[in-house]
């Protein structure tokens, strides 16, 4: 029987695309039971912020803690997927049409969603959030948000804004998202970093589970959970 929850983490893998001028991802095998070592063993090295990634606020605010001080719950309970239609960015005004509540995970579909998620390609012309969207989402105080981007500012210009907007207002951002397979609307979301000490940031394991319009089944709907 087909498994009910969607994968929406990018594959780890050599090649994949960074953001420029990040340290390069590296798997090496170490050990092989193919040349008759005792195991397999394989070393990674890795950008915090490669593939699908957690933001602490460390990384963007000085005094942030890091990815440790990441409440578990912050990740994992009702989230709602956004089609957003401006092929540029994510915009305030638009945001402003999907009564976008306190306590909420959101995140947002974008025209980013289109392009295949295993391409070894940077783009620099990604759908972000722009300033005013960030200063809409915490003045909203959602808890988490998830793009399918590398980041959720742009590449140049305002996007040490967007970040420091969001993470000073305590929300946790989930980037490099493949939310190619997943339709707008209700989800349960699972998602936590790996437990770096001190760290700006870690890669994660998300997925989710499309739930109705009332939310799990016999459930009362996609109410934001404290």
């Amino acid at each position: 029987m087909p498994s009910p929850w969607i994968d929406i983490s990018l594959p780890l893998r050599e090649g994949m695309a960074v953001w420029p001028g990040d340290p390069p991802t590296r798997l090496r095998r170490v050990q092989d039971l193919a040349v008759g070592d005792s195991c397999t063993l394989t070393a990674i090295e890795m950008c915090a912020h490669a593939g699908t990634h957690l933001d602490a606020p460390a990384h963007h605010l000085r005094d942030g803690p890091g990815i440790e001080g990441m409440p578990v719950e912050a990740g994992i309970g009702p989230a709602r997927v956004i089609a957003i239609a401006d092929t540029k960015a994510i915009t305030a005004g638009e945001l402003a049409r999907h009564a976008i509540r306190r306590g909420e995970r959101l995140l947002f579909k974008t025209a980013n969603s289109a392009r295949p998620a295993t391409t070894d390609v940077f783009s620099q012309d990604f759908v972000h959030i722009t300033a005013d969207a960030a200063r809409f989402l915490a003045r909203r105080k959602v808890r988490l948000v998830g793009v399918d981007a590398l980041s959720v500012g742009a590449f140049a210009g305002d996007g040490g804004e967007v970040h420091r907007e969001l993470l000073g207002a305590g929300v946790w951002l989930l980037e490099g998202l493949d939310l190619s397979r997943v339709a707008p609307g209700p989800v349960r979301l699972v998602c936590l970093p790996l437990r770096i000490p001190g760290a700006d940031g870690a890669p994660a394991r998300a997925v989710v589970r499309p739930m109705g319009r009332r939310g799990t089944a016999g459930g009362r709907g996609n109410r934001p959970e404290s």
